[in-house]
């Protein structure tokens, strides 16, 4: 049952009447692209669009996307931009391998991501959310954008290898930062881009940063393996390291560890960072929903957590989170190329034209949601894993790349809000709207400063 009193609408860029020009269209890309979309994208299953010669579709039915993303997942291949923009980061690690090499990483890694695993590394979540309300107390206002990106960094951070080291955290969170802010920004260049090497000459501060995060990651994992081991798993890298191939026996390669471990530490901190702050905007928005949050913690405080059992004490907290995913999905938008034509929806495609899906759209499709604008954490209520079925909800994807750290995330999240709520009531001063800017994920048009009151 959908809340019955008048919903929040959060604010959203305006919805254009019909297509952009296309020099308008390209350069709204680059800038924001939530603000390029035409009324009827809302409401149309499938559409057909050219763009400068370059044909494209954009699959708004659940069940082409099923079909796109899990049924012939094997013929879609991300196109040039995703490795131009995340290799510097991610290397060679399950994000963004392909075919049989993607399949053996992900059967490398998917047990580490068990329940049982989970329940180890949710004390890192908990230093990491104490940390955080440590370095907030005594302020009456914060960043608390900047609050997230530091905790959900130290969060992962630790689970990763139990790094308590903050100086070395912050030096890792303010490289990722430097790339997003400058060299893995996108740009006019990587549009027209056909292969990850294409036009050479604006690559090379993404190579001079690709060196300098190698290195740096490359000695934490070096200082991590040297460090003396317990009989039990610490952390993500003790299990990296004892993973063996279940069909070979083989075990991961150094700069194989590494390169998972750099996929992990962008996969699970800025993303995080993200949900953490939009959920946190959407409560100062709806001061009712902030309250029952508030009430339903009391009840179960963080520091009685132990296990993810546990976290199903905070069941109105899940909704509120899987809402924001659905108002602000981590990547607003998802491009892939046929390798081979096919047939969507009765429709022809031919290899080498881009397919969309687009988060952002689909998450606010006038036909798969009732009030799609509205912020309604309620309609998500008696779905344990909504993102695992229908395929009009892709927070974390769908079929099988769907994110490995699902759990991981959603745990981490309910911890960290959860610590903070137990301490203080979030507003914003400014009536000045947050707009969602979409670039790889979506930012803040401006960083608001929250006021933060102490619990009595």
């Amino acid at each position: 049952m959908l809340d019955t009193i008048a919903p929040v609408i959060p604010p959203a860029p305006p919805i254009h009447p019909k297509d952009l020009p296309s020099i308008k269209l390209l350069w709204g890309s680059i800038r924001n692209s939530l603000a390029i979309w035409p009324d009827y994208a809302f409401d149309v299953p499938f559409r057909r669009n050219k763009l400068f010669g370059i044909e494209s579709v954009l699959i708004n039915d659940p069940a082409g996307v099923r079909h796109m993303m899990a049924t012939n997942t094997a013929n879609y291949v991300r196109p040039a931009i995703v490795p131009r923009l995340l290799r510097p980061l991610a290397g060679e690690g399950v994000f963004l391998a392909e075919g049989s090499e993607w399949r053996r990483q992900r059967r490398l890694l998917s047990p580490s991501f068990t329940p049982n695993h989970i329940n180890i590394l949710l004390r890192h979540f908990i230093a990491a959310a104490n940390d955080m309300v440590h370095r907030l107390e005594g302020q009456s206002s914060a960043n608390l954008l900047a609050a997230y990106q530091t905790a959900a960094l130290d969060a992962v951070l630790r689970a990763l290898f139990s790094m308590p080291d903050q100086k070395e955290r912050d030096r890792l969170g303010d490289l990722v930062r430097q790339y997003f802010a400058g060299p893995g920004s996108p740009n006019i260049f990587d549009s027209f881009a056909t292969s990850e090497t294409s036009f050479a000459f604006t690559l090379r501060g993404r190579r001079a940063f690709q060196k300098r995060w190698v290195a740096a990651v490359d000695a934490i994992v070096a200082a991590r393996r040297d460090a003396p081991v317990g009989t039990d798993h610490r952390d993500l890298l003790d299990l990296l390291i004892a993973t063996r191939d279940p069909e070979t026996g083989d075990s991961l390669a150094a700069d194989e560890v590494r390169d998972q471990c750099a996929t992990m530490i962008l996969a699970g901190s800025e993303t995080t960072a993200r949900l953490l702050f939009w959920t946190s905007y959407l409560l100062t928005l709806d001061h009712n929903e902030q309250g029952r949050l508030r009430a339903e913690v009391a009840a179960f405080p963080p520091e009685r957590v132990t296990t993810l059992d546990d976290l199903g004490h905070w069941p109105r907290l899940r909704l509120v989170l899987l809402e924001a995913l659905r108002l602000y999905p981590p990547l607003p938008l998802l491009v892939r190329e046929p390798v081979e034509d096919d047939v969507i929806m009765g429709e022809p495609v031919r290899r080498g034209i881009q397919v969309y899906v687009a988060p952002w759209v689909l998450h606010r499709h006038r036909k798969h949601w009732q009030h799609p604008t509205a912020f309604m954490p309620n309609r998500f209520a008696g779905q344990p894993s909504p993102w695992t079925s229908g395929g009009a909800y892709l927070p974390f994807g769908a079929g099988p790349r769907i994110c490995i750290g699902a759990v991981f995330a959603l745990s981490e999240a309910q911890i960290v809000l959860a610590t903070l709520l137990q301490r203080y009531t979030l507003a914003i001063e400014s009536k000045r709207p947050v707009m969602p800017v979409g670039r790889l994920t979506i930012l803040a048009s401006y960083v608001p400063t929250f006021k933060l009151e102490r619990a009595l």
